[in-house]
């Protein structure tokens, strides 16, 4: 049965009075506040460490290639593991499982930074601690996303999921522009240091949530079949396998931008090291214009999001067809602002659209379209870019959010919940 009929929707502030009050209407909730305010300051430091990661890899290897597959290793336990993860977070209390993974991602961040600053680096180590960070976030990606909803229950959630990926791009902005200085400066190694600190932020968030205030989904007890059960669960609801098939392909191949843009701007632009920092730049101030714009709009469904992924596509080509850097990084601004609303759209349909019993396996299946199906596109993106031109393989991006919109369009799929608000909107 498609929708959450047995949730009641969650009591929240009272109805904003204004457009600027909607827009906001999450952080009028305390708890929100603390938790995406700890994942800000970490998500800096992820974004610190990902430009870092691209670049140390390329002074290692010089290979396009290379960094393709290594950022398939650093995804591909998502691919493999998120369904099982989906069931352990339905299974376990989501606060304690993030101070498990935070931990544990801090942790491997520190080793690796500690491997560079001692000159003891060596591309197996990246490889290795590649996958032990992909196994962790197979598990934090969805523990993150369902534990939203938790903070300020289903009445706010599309604008919770709205600012949070916000957040994310907000950091998007900020750690590359710190990873530029830091690596002009200090060196590449520190980068993987600042983003180990980071992850103390998010765990004091977590420790500092006002239990008695949260919306606990009541936790799934052990059956067999579960994960099964799951996967038709899925398949059986239009407004939630439509968003999932239309992400996979849109994360296979238009979401490489860690192996891509980099590429771009040594290999077509032939820019310094900072070039790669100004793309990603503009990818995140794009993305956070276009995050606000979505809190403010607060709609969900398929129709809309083939909709975005069709001016996703008009983006994504104008990066591809961009004659100069200052020009890629303007294109750069509008692919993030078609980013950010094609996945808090996506997210948001998916998780209004889920019953509470399977919403970890649901945010599970969206964290694998999402960065699990990179395993597989990384490494095209990687090896075309060194075959022919980056230039081809941002282009074959863009035809990929063609083909997605052609998926969302297909008859049988325009069921679609029309704001995050509405109890059993769109069914």
């Amino acid at each position: 049965m498609p929708g959450n009929a047995a949730e009641p929707p969650t009591p929240g502030p009272a109805a904003p009075r204004s457009h600027r009050q909607a827009m906001l209407a999450a952080l009028r909730v305390p708890n929100f506040r603390r938790y995406v305010s700890g994942q800000s300051l970490s998500l800096i430091g992820t974004w610190v460490e990902t430009v870092a990661q691209a670049l140390l890899i390329l002074r290692l290897t010089d290979s396009g290639t290379v960094l393709g597959l290594i950022t398939s290793a650093r995804y591909a336990p998502i691919l493999l593991l998120s369904p099982y993860a989906g069931l352990l977070i339905d299974r376990c209390d989501k606060r304690r499982l993030l101070l498990v993974t935070q931990a544990g991602l801090g942790l491997i961040s520190a080793v690796l930074g500690v491997s560079v600053l001692t000159g003891e680096i060596r591309i197996w180590q990246v490889v290795v601690l590649a996958v032990a960070f992909g196994v962790l976030s197979a598990v934090d990606n969805p523990a993150r996303q369902a534990f939203v909803h938790e903070v300020v229950g289903r009445s706010l959630i599309r604008n919770a999921v709205t600012l949070n990926s916000t957040s994310v791009n907000v950091a998007r902005v900020i750690g590359p522009t710190i990873a530029a200085a830091l690596v002009g400066t200090v060196g590449i190694g520190w980068c993987f240091v600042v983003n180990a600190v980071s992850f103390c932020c998010v765990i004091a968030s977590l420790l500092l949530l006002d239990t008695g205030s949260l919306h606990p989904t009541p936790t799934v007890s052990r059956a067999r079949g579960q994960l099964r059960a799951g996967l038709r669960y899925a398949a059986g609801v239009p407004a939630i396998s439509r968003p999932l098939l239309m992400m996979a392909v849109v994360g296979t191949f238009t979401f490489e931008f860690e192996v891509s843009l980099p590429l771009l701007a040594r290999e077509t632009f032939h820019g310094p090291e900072t070039a790669y920092s100004w793309l990603i730049g503009g990818l995140g101030a794009g993305a956070v214009a276009g995050g606000l714009i979505a809190a403010w709009s607060a709609r969900t469904g398929v129709r809309r999001l083939t909709n975005v992924a069709f001016c996703y596509a008009i983006a994504v080509g104008l990066v591809a067809v961009a004659p100069t850097l200052p020009l890629a990084v303007a294109a750069c601004v509008l692919v993030g602002a078609a980013s950010i609303t094609f996945l808090t759209t996506g997210n948001s349909t998916v998780q209004l659209e889920s019953d509470p019993e399977y919403r970890g396996r649901i945010t599970a299946l969206w964290s694998m379209a999402l960065v699990g199906s990179t395993p597989i596109g990384s490494p095209i993106i990687g090896a075309l870019s060194d075959v022919t031109s980056p230039r081809y393989a941002l282009a074959l991006g863009a035809v990929a959010c063609l083909a997605a919109a052609v998926i969302g369009r297909w008859p049988g799929g325009d069921r679609q919940a029309t704001t995050a608000t509405g109890a059993g909107a769109g069914r």
